[in-house]
C-alpha cells in the first residue's frame, strides 16, 4: 500500500473541501491515487459542493449554548447574511452549539467528525456539506470553544445583531448574579475592550503607547513629560482595559466600580474574573 502522507491529505482536502479525516480515508481506499480518492469523495456524496467550497465565507453566526456545567461558543460562516439568517442554517447551527455542550470536543476537527446527533448516518462534516448543496451557498466551520464554568460564579451572555456579536462575562464570588454578568456582557459588546486589566497588557504594547506618548510631547522639561505620559497611558487603560472602561449604564463609575459596588450590595466578594468577545470574522 501507498504511504498516504500529509501533504497528500492537505492537497486532496484543498481540492475538495472536505475534512481531513474523510481525504485521509479516500486516499487510503484509493491507494494514494488522488483523482481516484476525488472520484471516491463525489461517490460519496461529499465532494460534489468543491466548487462552493472555494467561495470566501464572511458572514455567518455565532451560536451559544448554556448548560449547568458548560458555554459553548461556535462560530459557523456564510457567504451572504441572507442564508445566515435561512432557518436550515439556523437550525444546523444551534444544534451543533448544543451537541457540543454535549460531547465537549477537544478540537474544531474532532467535532467535524463527530456522528451528528440529528442524523448519526452521517457525521457533522458530512451534514454540512449536504447543506450546502442545499442551500447553495459555502459554509465553514471556523472555531469552537468550550467554557468550563467555575464553581461560585456568575455568566452573563449577551447577542448582538442577530449572533454577529456574542459576548461573556464572568463574575466569581456569587452564582446568583447572572444579572450583573448579563448587563457587563452588553457593555463589552459595546466598547470593545482588548483586555480584562492592565497587568494582562503585553510589555511591547506598553513600551509602544509610551513611546508613542513620549513622541507627542518632545521639548517639554522632564518633570513635566514623565507626568503627562503617565496620564497618557492611563488614558490608553482607560480605554482598552474592561475594569478601568466608563461602564455604558452609568458613565460616572467604571465597571470595575460598578462590581465592587454590587459586591457591597449583597455583602460578597465579587470579582469580574474574565470576558469573551466573538465578532463575525474577527482574527
Amino acid at each position: 500500500m501507498s504511504e498516504i502522507t500529509p501533504t497528500m491529505v492537505k492537497e486532496l482536502r484543498e481540492r475538495s473541501g472536505v475534512g481531513m479525516s474523510k481525504c485521509k480515508e479516500a486516499l487510503v481506499e484509493a491507494d494514494g491515487d488522488m483523482q481516484k480518492a476525488i472520484e471516491i469523495l463525489r461517490k460519496k456524496g461529499l465532494a460534489s459542493s468543491v466548487k462552493k467550497e472555494g467561495r470566501e465565507t464572511k458572514e455567518g453566526v455565532i451560536a451559544f449554548f448554556e448548560n449547568d456545567k458548560n458555554i459553548v461558543l461556535l462560530e459557523v460562516n456564510t457567504e451572504t447574511d441572507f442564508v445566515a439568517k435561512n432557518e436550515k442554517f439556523v437550525k444546523f447551527t444551534n444544534e451543533l452549539a448544543s451537541q457540543a455542550a454535549l460531547s465537549k470536543p477537544a478540537s474544531l476537527e474532532e467535532f467535524a467528525n463527530e456522528n451528528y446527533n440529528i442524523d448519526p448516518s452521517l457525521t457533522i462534516e458530512e451534514y454540512r456539506n449536504l447543506l450546502i448543496q442545499s442551500i447553495g451557498e459555502n459554509i465553514q466551520l471556523r472555531r469552537l470553544e468550550i467554557i468550563h464554568k467555575k464553581n461560585n460564579a456568575s455568566y452573563g451572555i449577551y447577542s448582538h445583531m442577530g449572533g454577529k456579536i456574542v459576548t461573556i462575562a464572568e463574575i466569581t464570588g456569587s452564582s446568583d448574579e447572572s444579572k450583573i454578568a448579563y448587563d457587563i456582557a452588553m457593555h463589552i459588546a459595546a466598547e470593545s475592550p482588548d483586555y480584562l486589566k492592565a497587568s494582562e497588557i503585553p510589555e511591547n504594547i506598553k513600551r509602544k503607547e509610551e513611546e508613542i506618548a513620549r513622541s507627542q510631547i518632545k521639548g517639554k522639561p522632564e518633570n513635566v513629560i514623565e507626568k503627562i505620559v503617565a496620564g497618557k497611558i492611563n488614558a490608553f487603560y482607560d480605554q482598552v482595559c474592561l475594569v478601568n472602561q466608563k461602564f455604558i449604564k452609568d458613565p460616572s463609575i467604571s465597571v470595575e466600580k460598578f462590581v465592587a459596588n454590587r459586591s457591597k450590595e449583597i455583602n460578597a466578594p465579587l470579582h469580574l474574573t474574565c470576558f469573551w468577545r466573538w465578532q463575525i470574522g474577527q482574527s
